[in-house]
């Protein structure tokens, strides 16, 4: 049963469907479900890192400067985490946005002593503006986080049941991992972290469940440590 826990939402999961783009209130309404009853019910001491795709990859866009777009992505995980606290005090539960980023009008700077203060009185955490510096995705920053405030497991949320050798959704004879070690993961070059996440998770023994979050009750039974999904360690 895990107390302290990451857990890392893509921007795209929570975009207006089929193109996973913009702000889908269903998506958040779903996520905000789940994420109330291991609050509520486990107390689950809870930080939450959201990507930004649904709006904007800094690295895509190749007519801009890199360390700029990486800002702007930067800033794009600030609307998804504003998105995502509206909807999660909606149902009940406290929240604190915290920025990489000082814009102290809308959010909390990012202290590491003061998150964990928060946790502890059982407020959920979203970590936004990513590590505050270019080049590194929310992933890694998920990682960074995670270690940090001195998460037991980082769970990264997708929108199929596992880690899969191709895409399930093309492909219907894909393989599911049910674990991998980081070297497994890094050497196939399977896409769910970069290496950087990776290597920081295997340097600081942070394990890694991947799991499918829109499927009802699966964020319950990967808090309890139960067999759902794939387990990186």
């Amino acid at each position: 049963m895990y107390k302290r826990v990451i857990l890392k939402i893509s921007g795209e999961s929570i975009g207006e469907k089929p193109l996973n783009i913009g702000i889908s209130k269903e998506s958040l309404n779903e996520v905000a479900k789940e994420i109330k009853e291991v609050v509520t019910k486990y107390k689950v001491q809870l930080g939450i890192v959201v990507g930004a795709g649904n709006i904007l990859r800094g690295k895509n866009i190749d007519f801009i400067e890199r360390t700029t777009a990486d800002y702007m992505g930067m800033l794009a995980t600030v609307i998804n985490a504003l998105a995502l606290q509206s909807v999660l005090e909606s149902v009940g539960l406290h929240t604190r946005v915290m920025s990489a980023i000082e814009m102290p009008k809308i959010a909390e700077p990012y202290i590491r002593r003061r998150a964990i203060r928060h946790l502890e009185k059982g407020r959920i955490v979203i970590f936004a503006a990513g590590t505050g510096n270019p080049y590194f995705t929310t992933d890694t920053t998920a990682a960074l986080r995670a270690v940090e405030i001195g998460a037991e497991v980082l769970l990264k949320a997708t929108q199929v049941d596992g880690v899969y050798d191709d895409d399930p959704k093309k492909n219907p004879k894909a393989k599911k991992y049910k674990k991998l070690t980081f070297i497994e993961a890094i050497n196939k070059g399977l896409k769910i972290m970069d290496t950087t996440a990776f290597s920081l998770c295997m340097e600081n023994n942070l394990p890694v469940k991947v799991f499918n979050l829109y499927k009802e009750g699966n964020l319950i039974k990967v808090i309890r440590g139960e067999d759902v999904g794939t387990s990186i360690i």
